[in-house]
């Protein structure tokens, strides 16, 4: 078996991203907090007390979310693209291109949030993902089975 780590890369940087998105959704919220002056309650129903902070506070924490959700699938198949030998040529270019797209919509959100462009190119990020999911299931599913 033949392991290509180079899909590992775009991998590592939407991780990336995703830390900085967390490091942006504090430096905003905490700040936030401060300045309504609240006080957190524990036993408040969950998210009640956040959806009060001003909208673009909130946008990067709806932003976080989103990278926890959707981009799991992601990285559940490239890293078994990369174990199964999968992991360059033009596999390796849809994971660049899931990756700056998933940057893209971050921004979006975060910035504007303007939702029609958001989901656009929302709807893009999936086109890649769409296509190294045929790739890896071709490949696994017509490959011989190894002893």
């Amino acid at each position: 078996m033949h392991i290509e780590t180079q899909i590992l890369a775009p991998v590592i940087a939407l991780v990336a991203w995703s830390m900085i998105m967390w490091i942006w959704m504090y430096a905003t919220r905490i700040p936030a907090i401060f300045a309504a002056r609240m006080k957190l309650d524990r036993d408040a129903p969950r998210g009640e007390q956040m959806s009060t902070l001003p909208p673009k506070v909130r946008w990067k924490a709806d932003n976080y979310t989103h990278l926890m959700e959707q981009p799991t699938l992601f990285y559940a198949l490239a890293v078994s693209l990369a174990l199964i030998g999968e992991g360059s040529g033009i596999n390796l270019y849809l994971a660049w291109a899931y990756v700056l797209l998933r940057i893209a919509h971050s921004l979006v959100q975060v910035l504007v949030n303007n939702i029609t462009l958001r989901f656009l190119v929302f709807i893009l990020s999936n086109i890649p993902l769409f296509w190294l999911t045929i790739n890896g299931a071709i490949s696994v599913f017509t490959q011989p089975m190894q002893a």
